[in-house]
């Protein structure tokens, strides 16, 4: 299947994001909606993409050999954890102000504020909780049930690199 320039460069914002879901990759394409999404993926990647276990959505290999850009997630050399993960600028930023393991996990109103006071930035609160469950779903966080949801770092600081993409 040959793919166009535009199926390309799509291709590999999937596999950058990877494990992703509909609304990230329509936020990185400007599409109107999940469903377009998934009619884009249906019409143009459909041999270059699975959904998971859980239905979020994943490079094949063969997509990966294909575009010139690191997987989202590289794991590290025994396989069990990822050494370097490539998020979008809030899911970095987000991580960077994260409490580590071994500290009490904040709220997403909490790691808002924090956002605020490091980058000077405001986000939308919503924004802020889907960029914390995208870093759960890529294992470097994790969710402490309190009163509310809580998150902290599932690893080391050290035994990671977060970057940024896109």
């Amino acid at each position: 299947m040959t793919l166009s320039e535009d199926a390309r460069e799509r291709l590999a914002d999937l596999v950058e994001l990877q494990p992703t879901k509909n609304s990230e990759l329509q936020d990185r394409w400007g599409l109107e909606s999940g469903s377009e999404v998934h009619q884009y993926l249906e019409n143009e990647l459909k041999e270059y993409y699975y959904r998971d276990e859980n239905s979020y959505i994943c490079a094949t290999t063969e997509a990966n050999d294909l575009v010139d850009v690191e997987p989202g997630m590289v794991a590290d050399e025994d396989g069990d954890t990822p050494s370097v993960v490539r998020v979008p600028k809030l899911q970095q930023q987000a991580f960077s102000v994260l409490p580590g393991p071994d500290e009490r996990s904040e709220s997403v109103v909490s790691v808002l504020h924090n956002l605020r006071e490091e980058f000077d930035i405001d986000p939308d609160v919503d924004d802020v909780r889907s960029a914390l469950q995208s870093l759960k779903r890529k294992g470097v966080v994790e969710v402490v049930y309190r009163t509310v949801p809580t998150f902290k770092l599932a690893v080391s600081r050290e035994d990671i690199t977060v970057e940024a993409s896109g």
